[in-house]
């Protein structure tokens, strides 16, 4: 366990932002996090996991702490369903394709999002009409304050749309350690209907479909249309689609005719962020090295060397126009440090 000064962290966030870390260190235990945290606990701290959902806009004068534990198994089984316990310094994406392999379902829509298994019960992570929190059992963390290791069931973490007690009440207070999610072994339940997945099948003549269908279906879709951060900065999808009251969605309609949208209740909508910011005249637009993405306007990138100040400043515009063209408040998914 190595504590390295001025270290750099563009390595470590998938926008590629060039900043340092007064401090880093490197957790590969648990055991080493709670020596670390007995240590530095009261001083200024910076959790970091696969970097995929920050944009860094300065230094952090502070330890970085990057969570690296590693590990995957079953807990428990039944005939039809399987509880597994993840690691949260593994790869969401690389998970997912773990559970696929042994033929476990209900994450197959979950396919290729970015960053690691600590993070995503924080931000509650969804896609296609699919959130962690289906799936979700219980969660450890570790109490950064006293060290104690918790355990979080699904009703304590207060799920909602990206949200989660950890971005709220006890924001900064844990360090996820561990995840456990129950999936089906068997009568797999398919989740085709949102987005284009189901044409995406037809176009390729799938008329049953496997949960690795399902996977690869997702897959094409999200390469289709995001950005590789490995090639071009970026964290995926930037802003949240708003959630909008059903009288306020009416009179959005009488204006525009065309906007898609989907039911969340019987008295709110969601619209698409991405299409506000289309409509806005943003995608594919460019401004010196960065920019929105060509492909998906809720995507912002940094073609090389842009700063984190120049993609927050681009944010804080198309936050501002979308407001004044639609009159709605559109909220960032990416954590802005």
């Amino acid at each position: 366990m190595t504590i390295i000064n001025n270290a750099s962290l563009k390595p470590f966030n998938t926008f590629g932002i060039n900043a340092n870390a007064q401090s880093y260190c490197d957790i590969g235990t648990i055991d080493a996090l709670s020596t670390v945290l007995k240590k530095y606990h009261s001083k200024p701290l910076f959790i970091l996991g696969g970097g995929s959902n920050m944009l860094l806009t300065k230094d952090i004068e502070a330890l970085v702490l990057h969570i690296n534990l590693k590990g995957i198994e079953v807990v428990s089984e039944t005939e039809n369903t399987v509880v597994i316990k993840a690691m949260a310094g593994e790869n969401w994406h690389n998970f997912v394709l773990w559970c696929l392999k042994h033929n476990y379902g209900g994450i197959e829509n979950l396919s290729l999002i970015p960053g690691n298994i600590g993070t995503a019960p924080i931000q509650n992570i969804g896609a296609y009409g699919v959130e962690l929190k289906d799936v979700f059992v219980s969660c450890e963390a570790l109490k950064i304050e006293d060290q104690s290791l918790e355990k979080f069931s699904k009703s304590d973490c207060n799920f909602s749309y990206r949200e989660s007690i950890f971005k709220q009440d006890i924001k900064g207070q844990y360090i996820i350690t561990s995840v456990n999610i129950e999936l089906s072994k068997a009568n797999h339940k398919l989740h085709m209907d949102y987005g284009v997945i189901r044409s995406e099948l037809d176009a390729n003549g799938i008329t049953k479909p496997t949960i690795q269908d399902i996977s690869n279906a997702v897959i094409s879709i999200r390469q289709s249309k995001l950005p590789d951060p490995k090639k071009i900065g970026n964290s995926g999808s930037f802003f949240k689609n708003p959630i909008i009251s059903l009288n306020e969605f009416i009179k959005l309609q009488s204006n525009f005719p065309d906007v898609p949208f989907y039911k969340t209740s019987e008295d709110t909508v969601k619209v698409p962020a991405g299409w506000l910011i289309e409509q806005a005249g943003f995608k594919g637009k460019r401004f010196k090295d960065y920019g929105v993405h060509n492909k998906q306007a809720l995507v912002l990138v940094n073609y090389g060397n842009a700063s984190g100040k120049e993609i927050l400043e681009l944010a804080q515009l198309i936050q501002s126009t979308i407001k004044r063209i639609f009159n709605i408040s559109i909220e960032t998914e990416v954590n802005i440090i």
